[in-house]
């Protein structure tokens, strides 16, 4: 298994590289998209022996900026149930806007507006090369890597508005904290069971695995090609499971001074503190931080 990461030094110089244990070891430059998961990059990451650097030394950044996010709602049967709906009879596709991509240690910033924020603990999926039209069969040749993924959920405006505004609740800067590192397939013990769990504040919020998903990473990536190109670079959030902080009574929302932390199995763990915006204000160069 090979762990890619994305980071900044001290110096202000972002760089791509190898993740083992408690250090980093450079690749080099990180291009303006940052790791994108192709095979010629993997074997760039997976060889390289270039300056070694402490990950409590540097600023780790979102593994990947991508082109794309596409979105799965209401795909675990836990989830379903908690909100009332109906089983879907096929994929719940929305987007997310990439300028909502922040780093996996960076703020959380809720909007002075937003008064319902919500966390959603994913796994995520990175395409490695052009997808258009693929069959379930060759789905996973198409993955270049897993991640962890927080898709935070501004439930006034996704649910309050009219016609419900999905892409603009989910889309709320800061509102896809990403990584820590993309994971290579090749050490995944099973990666049609992969363990995903959400803690805020101490308690555990969300507990689940990806062999419980309704619709599964093959039938995910073969519905969403059939019509949109998938590029490299491009992200899957592939559903949460229940225990969403809107469906408990009383509901859980996040609040300035939470620490919400989201762990994949073979990833790592987000751990991302919430903040207000109003707070943010007072604070020189938080806002840039946690966007970066």
């Amino acid at each position: 298994m090979t762990k890619a990461i994305h980071f900044e030094t001290t110096d202000g110089t972002r760089l791509i590289g190898r993740l083992e244990g408690d250090v980093i070891v450079s690749a080099g430059a990180a291009p303006a998209g940052g790791f994108v998961p192709t095979p010629e990059n993997w074997a760039l990451v997976a060889t390289a022996d270039g300056p070694r650097f402490p990950l409590a030394e540097v600023h780790v950044l979102a593994p990947v900026a991508p082109g794309k996010i596409l979105a799965i709602g209401l795909n675990y049967q836990s989830h379903v149930e908690e909100t009332n709906l109906a089983h879907p009879d096929s994929p719940v596709v929305f987007a997310k806007l990439p300028s909502s991509v922040t780093g996996p240690h960076d703020a959380i910033v809720i909007p002075a507006e937003e008064t319902r924020p919500d966390y959603e603990g994913e796994v995520g999926l990175v395409i490695s090369r052009r997808a258009y039209r693929v069959s379930k069969e060759e789905a996973w040749d198409y993955v270049g890597g897993l991640t962890a993924l927080n898709d935070v959920s501004g439930r006034r405006a996704q649910l309050e508005t009219p016609m419900r505004q999905f892409t603009l609740g989910k889309s709320f800067d800061t509102f896809t904290p990403l990584g820590p590192v993309l994971t290579s397939l090749d050490g995944v013990a099973d990666r049609a069971a992969v363990s995903v769990r959400t803690t805020l504040s101490g308690e555990i919020m969300q507990a689940g695995n990806t062999r419980d998903l309704i619709f599964d990473v093959p039938t995910l990536i073969e519905y969403l090609t059939r019509g949109v190109t998938l590029e490299p670079g491009d992200l899957i959030a592939t559903g949460t499971p229940g225990g969403v902080g809107d469906e408990r009574t009383p509901p859980r929302y996040l609040r300035p001074g939470d620490v919400v932390e989201v762990a994949v199995e073979g990833v790592g763990s987000l751990c991302n503190p919430v903040l207000a915006e109003a707070d943010v204000r007072d604070l020189a160069g938080v806002a840039v931080a946690a966007g970066a």
